[in-house]
């Protein structure tokens, strides 16, 4: 059985956690930041954890 692959790609995005979960950077915190509110300025800095059904996706390509 040869090795599973790494998608480089994926693995750039995504990491996971100690207990497992996918965590993920959200969009939309480069530009135009004048007009975002602080609240959601905030929001958009913290970490994504990814649902289940996708996670699974992100996984497989991460090969974990």
């Amino acid at each position: 059985m040869p090795k599973m692959r790494t998608r480089k790609s994926a693995a750039k995005r995504f990491k996971v956690s100690g207990r497992g979960k996918i965590i993920y950077r959200k969009a939309g915190r480069s530009h135009f930041l004048t007009k975002k509110s602080a609240e959601r300025k905030r929001r958009l800095a913290m970490p994504g954890v990814l649902p289940a059904g996708e996670a699974k996706k992100i996984r497989r390509a991460l090969g974990v």
